[in-house]
């Protein structure tokens, strides 16, 4: 496991290979952050770490606007982990905790809810309601910025209970209501998904990334007349 000191350092080279792995938080400014974040790095004095999205949320922490810490891709350890901290983080990832809370999601692991929740806070530093309500924060921007569906419709798809809760949650994780969320779009997006040429989807990732040679690989294995590849990564 890494010390802070050598989280510092990736965070002032801006080592995308740590996306998902860790997040820091600047107190000065009340946001927290990817390690590979573009702003300027903030004094070590002014950092604190954080094991994932939700426990920086749940410590007061807005999710920086520059960088989209919401967006990085989570630990790859949850891919391949069989013990209950990765079991769990596959069924919140998948939504259980939504649709059958924290008690069916202690039922599936075999433990009771109140070993799931500190085996969770002891490795993360939140609890399955918290790494849930980060993931439908994310989901419901992902949603608001890609395509034109409504926002009840977006509150519900997301996983929200209300409306009201969807609203409460993007205000304090995004610091924004969701129709600025949704101005803050980059340029078009939207309307790309709703011309009926087909679904964008953005896919994140963990660099370095041979996104070009994959293309070309892709490329080559399109079936003639249902799959094609265009354009360059950028």
């Amino acid at each position: 496991m890494m010390d802070e000191d050598s989280r510092y350092e990736a965070v002032r080279s801006r080592d995308g290979r740590f996306d998902g792995a860790f997040f820091f938080a600047v107190e000065t400014t009340g946001i927290y952050c990817r390690p590979s974040c573009p702003a300027v790095t903030p004094k070590r004095r002014n950092v604190r770490f954080y094991p994932s999205a939700a426990a920086a949320q749940r410590s007061g922490f807005r999710a920086c606007r520059r960088c989209r810490p919401d967006a990085a891709p989570g630990s790859a350890e949850w891919n391949v982990r069989a013990d209950v901290v990765g079991r769990a983080m596959r069924l919140i990832a998948d939504g259980v905790v939504d649709r059958e809370g924290v008690a069916g999601l202690a039922a599936r692991l075999g433990y009771s809810a109140r070993q799931v929740q500190r085996q969770l806070t002891t490795e993360l530093g939140a609890g399955p309601v918290a790494l849930a309500r980060a993931q439908r924060a994310h989901t419901a921007r992902v949603l608001l910025q890609t395509t034109e569906l409504a926002v009840t419709e977006i509150a519900f798809a997301a996983g929200f209970a209300s409306v009201r809760q969807f609203n409460d949650t993007v205000r304090e994780v995004y610091a924004a209501t969701p129709t600025e969320v949704r101005t803050a779009a980059p340029r078009g997006a939207a309307r790309r998904a709703a011309d009926g040429t087909g679904i964008p989807l953005r896919l994140a990732h963990r660099g370095p990334y041979q996104a070009a040679a994959v293309l070309d690989q892709l490329a080559r294995e399109a079936v003639p007349g249902v799959e094609e590849v265009t354009g360059r990564p950028g």
